[in-house]
C-alpha cells in the first residue's frame, strides 16, 4: 500500500494513527499542502486524485481510496483487530456519529484552502487577526459539543478502548492546544486525550507542526 499524506494534516494523521495501531504498514509518499512546497494541485497528483487532497491510499488491489473516513473503514475491514468500530451497532453509530462530527463540523471549517480563501476575502473596518478568530471559534464550538456528547463513565470516547471516533479526535486535540486552547475547558475531552497520548500509535503518529 502507499500512502500520499502530509505531516502537518491531520486528516493524514488519522490514518497514520489507523494504521500504526492495526500493526499495518503503508509507504508514505509526501504532499506538499501549503506554502511554497504545495503538489497537491500539480498534475500529476490531480491525475491520481482529482481532489488534490490529502489522505489517499494505494490499495495493493490497485485501487486509490479517498477521504480519512474511508480509509480508516478500509483498513478495519482489511484488518478487523484491534477494533476500531465497536461490537454493537449503537456503539459503532456513536463512533461513526463522533468521527464526523470532528471531520464535517471542526476540521473542515479550518483547512488550509479554507484560510487560504478568507485570507483572500477583503474585509472592511475589520481589526484583529481575522483567520485566527475563525479557527478558534470552530474549534471552541467544536469541542464544546464534543465534550458534551461524551459518557462520563467512558475512557475514551465511546467505551474502554479506542475507537475510530478518538482517531478523529486525537489530531484535531493536538492542533487545538497548539491554536493555545486549554483543553481543561471540556473536561471529558482532556481526560481522553490525556490516555490517547499513552498510546504509541496516537502519540507517534500525531500532525508535525506548522514551520
Amino acid at each position: 500500500m502507499k500512502l500520499y499524506d502530509a505531516a502537518i494534516s491531520s486528516a493524514s494523521s488519522r490514518v497514520r494513527i489507523a494504521l500504526a495501531y492495526k500493526g499495518l504498514h503503508a509507504e508514505r509518499v509526501p504532499v506538499g499542502i501549503a506554502g511554497p512546497d504545495a503538489t497537491n494541485r500539480a498534475p500529476a497528483y490531480l491525475a491520481l486524485n482529482p481532489q488534490g487532497l490529502v489522505p489517499a491510499l494505494y490499495t495493493d488491489g490497485g485501487v486509490l481510496v479517498t477521504q480519512s473516513l474511508a480509509i480508516v473503514e478500509y483498513l478495519e475491514e482489511l484488518q478487523p483487530q484491534p477494533a476500531l468500530l465497536p461490537p454493537t451497532p449503537e456503539g459503532r453509530a456513536r463512533a461513526r456519529a463522533l468521527a464526523l462530527a470532528v471531520a464535517s463540523e471542526i476540521h473542515a471549517l479550518l483547512t488550509h484552502r479554507v484560510a487560504a480563501r478568507i485570507r483572500a476575502i477583503p474585509v472592511t473596518g475589520a481589526g484583529g487577526d481575522v483567520l485566527g478568530d475563525w479557527k478558534r471559534h470552530w474549534m471552541e464550538e467544536g469541542m464544546a459539543a464534543y465534550d458534551a456528547a461524551l459518557h462520563p463513565d467512558d475512557a475514551f470516547s465511546v467505551g474502554a478502548a479506542p475507537t475510530v471516533a478518538d482517531v478523529f479526535l486525537y489530531p484535531q486535540a493536538v492542533n487545538a492546544e497548539r491554536a493555545g486552547l486549554d483543553l481543561r475547558r471540556w473536561p471529558r475531552v482532556a481526560g481522553v486525550v490525556e490516555r490517547l497520548h499513552r498510546i504509541p500509535a496516537f502519540a507517534d503518529n500525531a500532525p508535525a507542526p506548522l514551520r
